[in-house]
């Protein structure tokens, strides 16, 4: 029987790379990885795609998932709705892949409530001023919605303690080792925990 595969959930402030670093990550890893593809009612941002980097909804569609309880988890983020599909991540998991699951840090807090075994990692920027610059520099943003997503960066980074492990990502290819590692590590005290008599 295939043993079932572990969740993963990683969070960040907006601007710190969290995406870049997942799929830098996936580019050796994709055999036994996946990442749980969120619904967010946002706008699609350009070059963004339904069903990959996001499935957008509609608010109405959002909340009929809400009523019907299909939903892992789902918060408000800023003037926006973001969840997670309970069917996606079970799929996965029940067919022995890990799931890596980006999302947000209030989302995170519900998944390590209902999900006591999955592995909580917090990705910092290497100092606030430097996230604020990638911000203003991605433009993908109005100025007010940067000056939001600050705002909201300033609460996040304080929920970092709350979270199994922190990882700075200063250097892209430094972030990615350091994920990689981590996720040997973890592999390894599974595979102790399961072989246990």
């Amino acid at each position: 029987m295939k043993n079932k595969g572990l969740i993963f959930v990683i969070s960040a402030p907006s601007g710190t790379g969290k995406t870049t670093v997942i799929n830098q990550f996936l580019l050796n890893h994709k055999k036994d990885f996946v990442v749980s593809v969120s619904v967010t009612t946002r706008q699609p941002r350009k070059g963004e795609i339904d069903g990959k980097d996001y499935y957008f909804f509609t608010k109405d569609k959002f909340k009929e998932y809400v009523k019907t309880g299909k939903f892992l988890e789902y918060a408000p983020v800023l003037d926006n709705f973001y969840g997670t599909l309970k069917e996606t991540v079970k799929k996965s998991v029940n067919a022995g892949k890990n799931v890596i699951m980006d999302i947000d840090v209030q989302g995170a807090m519900k998944i390590k409530f209902k999900i006591r075994d999955c592995v909580t990692i917090f990705l910092l920027p290497p100092s606030f001023s430097e996230l604020a610059r990638r911000l203003k520099n991605r433009r993908t943003d109005t100025p007010e919605a940067v000056v939001k997503r600050l705002a909201l960066a300033k609460k996040e980074l304080k929920e970092r303690v709350k979270y199994d492990y922190i990882i700075v990502n200063k250097d892209l290819n430094k972030a990615t080792e350091n994920l990689e590692e981590l996720f040997e590590s973890i592999y390894k005290l599974e595979r102790f925990k399961r072989n246990r008599p």
